[in-house]
């Protein structure tokens, strides 16, 4: 009879929850490469249309505690179901819809939906190997940038070669796909036995605070920039290169998630650390050499390879901390994501029209030092010296 603690991961079950890393991330992202498209389509300006990506953060962050706590005791492969359904029929109303109110309640529910399974993927991986946790949560978070350097780009060609609707119809397809996927081939495993632990509790655990605190500084750092990357080259001369930029951010992003899913169970808090440090020194090159285009894309390749790992050893670390909290505590880093997400893009467009894009990486290299001084404070609780 085989071990189970020598079993080999089950590589397909892990890739259906990468797929739904990937669907989560490019149905939140996919209104911004078929934006024209999509506001013409809905008779409204590009302004209106443009929140449909801020109406599925918001209904992330409005739900993702909430839910949690309510389904504590679901099984995780029903739960699992029920939001890749939510994608399936949220992006198909989207597809169809030719009236903007309807459109938004759509996207919102969409994003109820990535509440759901942002909030279980990194504990589902946890459970299906439990001998090797850090690498079966790097190869579902490879779902992130995969989608950020591929899925959004055939996304937008997409748009662009048969209309904006057809890209939301294939996400449908996909997600109905998913659904087939995960009944087949993802093993079961239960709720909390003991029903939900009170989010207010999971705040006193040592180690939560100060993971989700960097969690908060850091996707806010990171999305500065990110959001308004194309307004930054422009200012730069490569206005024109917006496309290779962003190859050169995912390829270095799979190489950042490679690196932290073969050493994260050994040495998470040097992995941190090093993250931290590599999109500081690239977020200085843009600062000071942003007029030089030749030294743009080593820059963004450094800020790819730091940050592609950064999800995988967050999620990690808060269930690391979190313990028997961990679904509440990964719930909560989930909501201050989302967060984090729309204030950056807001604090973004203040910062524009306040100081231009020049101020951009200047931002994320200041928000980054409490991002580093708390991760090296935290060396007992939530970034260890040993996991």
């Amino acid at each position: 009879m085989t071990n189970p603690s020598t079993r080999k991961p089950p590589l397909t079950a892990l890739l259906a929850l990468t797929t739904a890393a990937f669907v989560t991330v490019l149905t939140e992202a996919l209104p911004a490469g078929v934006l024209p498209g999509m506001s013409a389509g809905l008779g409204v300006g590009e302004a209106a249309a443009g929140q449909a990506v801020t109406i599925y953060a918001l209904g992330t962050a409005l739900t993702a505690i909430p839910l949690s706590a309510a389904t504590a005791r679901w099984s995780r492969k029903r739960l699992l179901l029920t939001g890749v359904a939510g994608f399936a029929v949220a992006n198909t109303v989207t597809t169809l819809s030719a009236d903007y109110a309807l459109t938004m309640v759509a996207r919102f529910v969409a994003g109820v939906a990535a509440g759901v399974v942002w909030a279980l993927l990194a504990g589902y991986a946890r459970r299906l190997v439990p001998d090797d946790q850090g690498k079966a949560i790097a190869i579902v978070m490879a779902g992130i940038p995969l989608a950020l350097s591929l899925g959004i780009p055939a996304g937008t060609f997409l748009g662009g070669l048969l209309g904006w609707r057809s890209a939301f119809g294939v996400m449908s397809a996909i997600a109905v796909a998913l659904l087939v996927w995960i009944a087949a081939a993802v093993p079961d495993q239960p709720g909390r036995a003991g029903g939900r632990t009170p989010v207010l509790r999971t705040l006193t655990v040592p180690g939560v605070v100060p993971v989700l605190a960097v969690t908060l500084v850091f996707v806010l750092a990171h999305t500065v920039l990110y959001t308004y990357v194309a307004t930054f080259l422009a200012a730069a001369g490569m206005g024109d290169a917006v496309d290779v930029v962003l190859l050169v951010f995912g390829v270095a992003s799979m190489a950042g998630i490679g690196i932290a899913g073969a050493r994260i169970d050994r040495a998470l808090r040097t992995l941190m650390v090093a993250s931290t440090l590599l999109v500081a020194v690239a977020a200085a090159l843009l600062a000071v050499f942003a007029g030089g285009p030749a030294l743009v894309y080593p820059a963004v390749a450094l800020w790819g390879l730091g940050w592609g790992g950064v999800p995988t050893l967050l999620q990690t670390a808060a269930g690391n901390a979190g313990g028997e909290a961990a679904d509440n505590a990964q719930a909560m880093l989930v909501t201050l994501w989302n967060a984090a997400m729309a204030a950056g893009g807001v604090a973004g467009g203040f910062l524009l029209d306040a100081a231009g894009p020049a101020a951009f990486p200047w931002t994320l290299l200041v928000l980054l030092l409490p991002v580093l001084a708390v991760v090296l404070g935290a060396r007992r609780h939530g970034f260890p010296a040993r996991s």
